[in-house]
């Protein structure tokens, strides 16, 4: 049977991915994997952590990656400078020491199309794939974009929601709350373990979970 497995915010954290990858998780080219956003900023290894993604979708891997916020604000400022100081604000810089580059429009138009590409949300079964979370609010949730990389929730009521399970990451939490939520059967899951803040306690670790297992991996 394949897997069905999704990691939270990468962050430029490319050693942790590639461990958790081929070490942890041992990656099949029959499971399918779901990327939840924000591969970029902070950490010092964007564009490996992007090269990465790219080279395990080009060998055949069934790999889906979705959009973060740090991917959003990245677009935001290559398409209008006014942007930028927001992006640089939030660990830009650090993406673009990664690239070797000192301005946003020196990006290789190969990530910028990965970017662009990249899925606001991913539907499988009975489970729900976002960055952030849904509006709750409107009538159909998967037309508001902007909450998905930007707002989340620990339950949700709207009828197209409430009978799914929600994988979700961006608000980072303990690896103790992380297993916490898989114990407690919650309907809403956070598996953003806080893998680029190493120095806060209970923090500092990346985490894939294996759906039909209920199984946390962590690095």
């Amino acid at each position: 049977m394949k897997r069905l497995f999704a990691i939270g915010d990468i962050h430029g954290c490319f050693d942790s991915l590639k461990e958790l990858v081929e070490s942890k998780i041992q990656l099949d080219i029959n499971d399918k994997l779901i990327l939840l956003g924000d591969y970029i900023d902070r950490g010092d290894k964007s564009k490996e952590v992007v090269d990465y993604i790219i080279g395990l979708q080009e060998k055949g891997y069934d790999i889906i990656p979705l959009i973060g916020n740090h991917e959003l604000l990245l677009l935001e400022a290559y398409e209008d400078e006014k942007n930028k100081p927001k992006w640089i604000q939030n660990g830009g810089d650090e993406t673009l020491k990664s690239f070797g580059i000192s301005s946003i429009k020196d990006i290789p138009p190969k990530y910028l199309d990965f970017f662009r590409n990249l899925k606001s949300y991913f539907s499988i079964e009975d489970y729900l794939f976002v960055h952030a979370g849904y509006d709750d609010k409107i009538l159909n949730p998967f037309e508001d974009t902007y909450s998905m990389v930007w707002k989340s929730q620990v339950e949700y009521f709207n009828p197209l929601l409430v009978e799914r399970t929600i994988i979700h990451g961006h608000r980072p939490i303990t690896i103790e709350y992380c297993e916490k939520q898989i114990d407690e059967n919650k309907q809403v899951i956070n598996i953003d373990t806080g893998c680029v803040y190493k120095e806060k306690a209970g923090y500092g670790k990346l985490t894939a979970i294996e759906l039909y297992s209920r199984k946390l991996f962590s690095v």
